[in-house]
């Protein structure tokens, strides 16, 4: 059926707006099944923007640990400009991420209280795609693959990626090959197990700071950590702010310690030597 003369946007220029299925944009973003997996449990209006933004963080997670796997992959081929192109990308990707907050980020206990009780014993630490960003950080743990055990294919990949290298695993294997002192039982280490700073690292990481000059690649490698480093620290705290402002120190959804274990986690930096490193430069 072709377009009448006087329909919008007739003329040679005008878009296709007659297909046989389904429009081509919604085969490719499947924005039908996307706005549809919003199934209110109260009759609060501020639930809607609460369970799409946490929606929209999980689909950020996807996107960054596709970002960080893609990094990690061209460490270990020794694509250092792959990895640091992916590792930018996350950056800006982070800035979305932390700025999903925004519509949650000043709700009252009395807001909040209005719809929590949708949640049930659901809670943000249970999600399998933060828990692989968190293992490809280096922050591993077995007992987060509990609460997956009822879902199969989720705990197999999280299995999975608990035994495989970390991000900052394939950086300091890439540093060792360069020619850099890693140490053997840095290299060697349990990766199921979460990394714990090394002063051998740290003296690593400051010497190539010390000589930028004959280290520039590593150290734009090291730049593009801590850009990541510094706004995974601000997703840690946004999220305690967060949190504060809507429950105050009371006991989180799931069980979890709420404000308590939130504020731990926020002293934690991510690669931590690229941190402590600079003093000694």
């Amino acid at each position: 059926m072709s377009h009448t003369p006087d329909a919008p946007g007739a003329g040679s220029e005008s878009p296709n707006l007659d297909f046989a299925g389904t429009t081509p944009y919604e085969d490719y973003v499947q924005a039908d099944v996307l706005t549809h997996l919003q199934h209110l449990r109260s009759d609060d209006p501020g639930e809607m923007v609460f369970l799409v933004t946490t929606q929209v963080m999980e689909l950020w997670f996807t996107v960054i640990v596709h970002e960080w796997e893609t990094a990690s992959r061209a460490l270990r081929e020794d694509r250092t400009q792959v990895a640091i192109d992916a590792l930018k990308r996350s950056v800006r990707e982070l800035d979305a991420l932390n700025a999903s907050w925004k519509p949650l980020g000043q709700l009252t206990p009395a807001q909040f209280n209005s719809y929590r009780g949708a949640l049930g014993e659901g809670s943000g630490f249970q999600s399998a795609m933060y828990r692989r960003l968190e293992f490809l950080l280096g922050d591993k743990s077995a007992s987060m693959l509990v609460p997956h055990r009822g879902a199969p294919r989720v705990h197999a990949e999280l299995e999975k990626a608990l035994h495989e290298p970390s991000l900052y695993d394939e950086v300091l294997a890439l540093l060792a090959r360069r020619g850099l002192p890693v140490p053997r039982e840095v290299l060697e280490r349990d990766l199921s197990k979460r990394y714990e700073p090394s002063p051998e690292i740290e003296h690593v990481w400051a010497g190539i700071y010390g000589d930028p000059d004959q280290h520039t690649e590593l150290v734009r490698l090291g730049e593009a950590l801590t850009d990541v480093g510094e706004l995974v620290w601000r997703w840690r705290n946004d999220h305690l702010v967060a949190t504060r402002r809507a429950m105050g120190s009371k006991t989180g959804t799931g069980g979890s310690a709420g404000v308590a274990w939130l504020e731990k986690r926020a002293t934690k930096n991510v690669f931590p030597e690229l941190w402590t490193a600079r003093s000694h430069v």
